[in-house]
């Protein structure tokens, strides 16, 4: 393998049902879960309401039926050349996740 260097490019971005594939110009590809994704999304009514302390749950938890299916992606749209809008299936569109956000979750997610 070889040694990374100090800023990759992205090569290629593949997407299946569960998750997304990221193949770097260092040799590397990430697989990153939809679920991932979604909960770190960088919107900032996402970041808010990561920083907020949790609440109890309801007594009674009705899910809406995109909330009881698992996460995907329904879109993606390049932003510039920097970053992608991912728009996801509990209808949620407002992260806008940079190339080096998707290295950082990449790399704390699975390096194939």
């Amino acid at each position: 393998m070889k040694p990374p260097t100090d800023d990759p490019t992205l090569k290629s971005l593949k997407a299946d049902k569960e998750s997304l594939l990221a193949s770097w110009s260092d040799g590397v590809t990430h697989r990153i879960l939809w679920r991932t994704l979604r909960e770190q999304c960088p919107c900032a009514t996402c970041r808010q309401k990561r920083a907020e302390p949790p609440s109890p749950p309801p007594v009674f938890n009705i899910l809406k039926l995109e909330e009881a299916a698992p996460i995907r992606a329904t879109a993606m749209f390049p932003v510039g050349n920097y970053a992608y809008q991912i728009n996801f299936s509990d209808g949620h569109n407002s992260g806008i996740f940079t190339l080096e956000q998707l290295r950082d979750l990449g790399e704390s997610e699975t390096t194939l």
